[in-house]
Order: structure tokens, then C-alpha cells, then sequence
């Protein structure tokens, strides 16, 4: 496909950057050898002799010359004089194709990508994946958006500072560079059901536990993206529908829940997973503090998928449980480093 073939020759491009100086520090590695072989200099002088003549610079010959150093100085530099010519051809080609200071950027890019760790995957920057971006950024959640259209990574963009990837998000080797097993979820938001699915599909086979979130026109798409592994599958038709009639319904609830997810507002809606080390496995929620820690526990999702609304005091916390609170992100992070606190040995 087209974005695979841009993807493959922006590391094609990389490839051939790097033959360049491995070729000349190959010929000036066999020059070496060489004439210390029929000289008998040190590899010191040899080398020395060897750059000056892949320079043209110019020197004295060394001594004494027999016929068949002359033979190989000679080969050495015409392979010298076609080296250098390949490599300056092949260094104007991919300065024509592309932009050297992309390039560098984009090997700087996959670097801090390669550093993330419980980021999430953002496939597709259209409407939808730009809303997420700017809702994750609000969250100070660190995020990796993929695409295959390079226009859309713009000036604009890149002025938010926002890591990324061009190429196509159904391919394996895109996904392991956006950090794929190491992240925290994925979400795909590409225009077709198809690419989706793709994407769905080739996520999980890298990854069997990670979240993915993915976007589906119809139900018989959502069914086949729940079945190739998507954890939840979104219609945005529906679910804004769905949305306008809890309105409609419960217009100061709905008020409500804007306010806590609007940007600036330090309060925000969290699901954290009681880790199967923590110290507050087998206590009852009475017992473990948590309603002490500033947040309110709205429910639970037990390991074995019962949820409980609202949870009572003698609820016994297992490993695998989920925990719905409510607070603001000081009280969050302090439910989790409670969590995260393992037991005593």
C-alpha cells in the first residue's frame, strides 16, 4: 500500500546514509592491511598513506615499490575514486528525495518513543484523533499518534510537541516503534471499518493485554472488532446520540460530568486495578482506608466481572479488582500509591 511503501522508503533513505561511511571505512581498513602486507610499514604509516591517497591530497610514495604494490595501489584507487563517487551520488539522491533535517527528526523521534512506557497509541489524526490528543494533553497522559497522510503533521503540530509516527498502523514494525507493548492502550480512529480492524487485529497479536478502543461504523463492524480483540468498541453516532438523550433526560447529571472532564477543572472520574501484590488484598474496604485518602469510591469491578454500585464497607478487596473513585488528580495518585504499596513479606 501507499503507506507502507512511504514508511519502507523513509528507512530505505536511512540505510543507504549509513552505507556511505561504512564503505570508506571499509576501503581504508583493506588499504591498510594491504600495504602493510607489501611494504611491510607500520599500520600506523599505512593508514595515514591510505587516507591521503582516498583525499587526492598527495604524499610520497612509500618505499621501496614493487610491482605489485604499484598493482594494488592502482586497484585501490579506482575502488577509492568509485566509492567516493557512489557515496556523494547516493548522499545528493537522498538530500533530492528528502529532507535531511526530517530525517535526523524522525530518528530523534523514535528515540523518545522508544523511552515511553505506559503511554497510550493514537491511530488516525482526523477529527476524532485530534479531540484525543488535545484530551490526553489536558490529562498530562503521554501519547503516540500514528498516521500515514505526512501533511498532517504540520507545522502546527509539531509545535505542540506531540510525538509521532508516519506510516501505516495495521503494520507490525509501526506499532513495536510506537512502543505497542509497553503501552498503557491503544485507540484507532482511521476513516474505514476496515483499517480499524486491522489494527485491532494486528495490536493484539502483539500484545494480548493491552487495552484497545476502537471506532466502528455499524454493529456488524463492532461485532467483528470485538472478535479480532478490541476491549471496546465505539459508534460515535450512537453513543453522541445516546449522550444528547441522557441530556435531555438528566440535563444537571450530564452538567455535571462536563464540568469534571472540562479542561482546567481538577477533578476527573479514575479506574484503578488493585494489584495482586497490594497490601490491601483480602482487607475489607472499611478496613483499608481508602475512603481516608480524599476520593470517593463510586464502585467496584471484581476480578470475577461482578460489579457492585455502590460498594459496601464490608466488600473484601482482591488482586484484579477495579476501583471507580472520584477526586481530584492528588487524591487519585494517592489512591494508587496506597494500592501499589505491596504487602509485607
Amino acid at each position: 500500500s501507499a503507506r507502507a511503501r512511504h514508511f519502507s522508503c523513509q528507512g530505505s533513505d536511512m540505510r543507504r546514509l549509513l552505507q556511505i561511511p561504512m564503505l570508506i571505512a571499509a576501503l581504508l581498513l583493506i588499504g591498510t592491511i594491504g600495504l602493510h602486507l607489501l611494504t611491510e610499514q607500520t599500520l600506523m604509516d599505512c593508514a595515514y598513506q591510505c587516507l591521503i591517497l582516498l583525499t587526492t591530497v598527495g604524499c610520497s610514495e612509500p618505499r621501496p615499490l614493487t610491482d605489485g604494490t604499484k598493482i594494488f595501489i592502482m586497484v585501490y584507487l579506482t575502488c577509492g575514486i568509485g566509492v567516493v563517487t557512489y557515496g556523494a551520488v547516493q548522499f545528493g539522491q537522498i538530500l533530492m528525495n528528502t529532507d535531511l533535517q526530517a530525517l535526523l527528526e524522525r530518528r530523534r523521534m523514535e528515540k523518545d518513543i522508544s523511552r515511553l512506557n505506559n503511554h497510550f497509541i493514537v491511530c488516525g489524526f482526523g477529527r476524532m484523533g485530534a479531540t484525543l490528543c488535545e484530551y490526553l494533553e489536558s490529562r498530562r497522559q503521554p501519547f503516540v499518534v500514528i498516521d500515514d497522510n505526512p501533511e498532517v503533521f504540520d507545522d502546527e503540530f509539531r509545535a505542540r510537541r506531540w510525538k509521532y509516527l508516519c506510516g501505516d498502523a495495521s503494520q507490525d514494525d509501526v506499532l513495536k516503534l510506537a512502543g505497542v507493548c509497553t503501552a498503557r492502550g491503544l485507540t484507532t480512529v482511521l476513516p474505514t471499518d476496515a483499517d480499524n480492524l486491522y489494527v485491532v487485529l494486528s495490536a493484539r497479536l502483539l500484545c494480548p493485554t493491552l487495552q484497545i478502543v476502537a471506532r466502528a461504523s455499524d454493529d456488524r463492524a463492532s461485532q467483528k472488532m470485538t472478535q479480532a480483540g478490541a476491549t471496546r468498541v465505539m459508534n460515535p453516532l450512537s453513543s453522541g446520540a445516546i449522550r444528547m438523550a441522557r441530556f435531555m433526560l438528566s440535563p444537571s447529571i450530564e452538567n455535571f460530568v462536563e464540568v469534571a472532564e472540562s479542561e482546567g477543572v481538577d477533578w476527573e472520574i479514575a479506574d484503578v486495578q488493585v494489584p495482586d501484590k497490594s497490601a490491601l488484598v483480602g482487607l475489607r474496604l472499611s478496613e483499608t482506608g481508602l475512603r481516608d485518602s480524599g476520593i470517593m469510591l463510586l464502585g467496584v469491578r471484581k476480578v470475577s466481572g461482578q460489579k457492585v454500585f455502590p460498594p459496601p464497607g464490608n466488600l473484601v478487596i482482591e488482586g484484579g479488582d477495579n476501583l471507580f473513585a472520584f477526586g481530584n488528580s492528588e487524591g487519585v495518585a494517592k489512591l494508587t500509591a496506597m494500592l501499589e504499596k505491596p504487602a509485607a513479606e
